[in-house]
């Protein structure tokens, strides 16, 4: 199927999209608030994850709805169908090969999708505190 948009309608769409998104500078500017300090979108760690700790083997991926197929989210375009399955199928896999990578080598990993971030900011934030503890040694109970 041919492209629906000019080159230059493609070129400005294109444009558009950023790599950090405005849900991810919510998050780590919240988290920075309340005193957290990570690195952002690290180029060296596998997957790239959005918020990482090295120090305590921690990373974090904000997960969009649409890009990463969340099942409560998550939806098919109706134009160019087999583009976007192969396409959104593939980013579901690349995030199955970034947890095992991680899991793996004994890192803390945690996703958070877009909805919990729209839906509770407190609450998520406050998981993601919480998460960061536990992966510190902190809280641990005896």
């Amino acid at each position: 199927m041919t492209d629906v948009m000019s080159d230059e309608q493609r070129r400005k769409n294109m444009q558009a999209i950023r790599s950090i998104s405005k849900l991810e500078g919510i998050v780590t500017k919240e988290l920075w608030k309340r005193g957290l300090r990570y690195r952002r979108n690290s180029k060296n760690l596998f997957g790239k994850p959005d918020i990482s700790l090295k120090k305590y083997k921690v990373v974090i991926f904000i997960d969009s709805c649409f890009w990463h197929c969340c099942p409560q989210h998550g939806n098919m375009p109706k134009t160019n169908q087999e583009f976007w399955e192969k396409k959104l199928n593939r980013n579901k896999d690349r995030d199955k090969e970034v947890n095992k990578y991680y899991i793996e080598r004994g890192w803390n990993i945690k996703r958070i999708w877009e909805h919990e971030i729209k839906d509770n900011l407190n609450k998520t934030i406050d998981d993601v505190i919480q998460f960061i503890k536990e992966a510190k040694g902190e809280n641990k109970r005896k």
